[in-house]
């Protein structure tokens, strides 16, 4: 069963409509009596209308959200904020309330995965270069904190720079990126704590002078955890794609992934199953090295597509060419451009 600190963090996004702001914004979450060992939770929560329709709506997200997590009761006492509260609130309601509100026509894809190491950030980078060729014009926030990769896959030396106060991307293939790997010296691990890194993003979102885009790619740290859970809470809704491989228990791990993205209100649009099978130059024969059918196991309970199932292949027969993208007219190559057109078909 989740601890408080797991039930916070799906809780936090959850919006009082009387003060179109989430409960993390109004500090809503007052009391919560969960732990490990129960499969009840007690919560008491503070919102702009008591015995309301507003209230009745967010004790049925609240519910469903803990109840789909495993919780079997979940008892609520909502109280009212004070007038003095309330008059700070609302003194900020015009506020943006999101950290990309002023980013109308932009469309947010976050790439995600149940673990480290099946290719997520090799499928942001050649989503982001495809769309690029497709003439959007693309931008990736690398999110994974931790585990940054994405300056290295797209063969960037150099850093960013600053005009006034705003910090210009770098761009790379057509593509507009910002990563922790820009800020670090010599491929250092980055050992900080939450907070620190909760800034650090953030000002990915605010201090970046993206211009108009069509699409940012953000490519979440892996996993279910504090770091995951965070970028979640941290970005707008967006479109999610779910990386996994073949391997049943790769996809089993990727499931959780994909709960975690509906339960903070992002929709996942598709599964790409990557390194799905190796396939000879010499004869033409197809190994499925890490095994098959996780891919579909995972559409199948995220109740989405399967965009792709990506072979093993090196983006350029050339040991010696730095880089994770793969050209267009490489076969990869063409499956990305596949998946770029199928997004400009979803709906935002």
């Amino acid at each position: 069963m989740l601890n408080k600190q797991q039930v916070m963090a799906l809780l936090k996004s959850i919006i009082d409509p009387t003060l179109n702001k989430t409960l993390l914004e109004t500090n809503g979450v007052r009391e919560i009596q969960a732990d490990k060992t129960s499969d009840h939770v007690r919560l008491k929560i503070a919102i702009g209308k008591i015995n309301s329709p507003e209230e009745r709506k967010i004790e049925e997200e609240i519910i469903n959200k803990l109840k789909r997590v495993g919780f079997v009761s979940v008892a609520i006492h909502f109280e009212q904020f004070s007038a003095e509260e309330l008059a700070k609130l609302q003194a900020n309601k015009n506020e943006p309330s999101s950290l990309l509100d002023g980013y109308l026509n932009t469309k947010f894809i976050s790439i995600a995965s149940g673990k480290g190491g099946v290719g997520k950030s090799t499928v942001t980078v050649n989503i982001a270069v495809a769309l690029a060729r497709l003439g959007k014009r693309v931008g990736i926030v690398d999110a994974d904190i931790y585990g940054f990769s994405v300056p290295d896959m797209m063969g960037i030396t150099e850093r960013p720079t600053l005009k006034g106060n705003r910090i210009i991307p770098v761009e790379a293939h057509g593509v507009q990126i910002i990563s922790m790997g820009f800020f670090v010296e010599d491929n250092e691990p980055v050992i900080w704590r939450g907070p620190r890194l909760g800034k650090m993003l953030r000002s990915f979102f605010v201090e970046v002078d993206w211009g108009d885009l069509d699409y940012l790619l953000l490519d979440l740290p892996p996993g279910t955890g504090d770091m995951a859970l965070s970028v979640h809470q941290m970005i707008p809704s967006s479109k999610e794609i779910i990386v996994t491989t073949p391997h049943p228990t790769a996809a089993f791990v990727a499931s959780r992934a994909g709960k975690m993205a509906l339960d903070t209100n992002h929709e996942v649009i598709g599964v790409v199953e990557n390194m799905a099978y190796f396939e000879s130059q010499l004869t033409g024969e197809k190994e499925y090295v890490f095994g098959q059918g996780g891919g579909e196991a995972l559409t199948k309970e995220l109740n989405t597509p399967l965009l792709a199932q990506i072979p093993l292949s090196q983006p350029s027969p050339y040991p010696n060419q730095h880089g994770s993208v793969y050209p267009e007219a490489h076969p990869i190559g063409q499956i990305y451009q596949d998946i770029a057109e199928y997004l400009l078909t979803v709906e935002f």
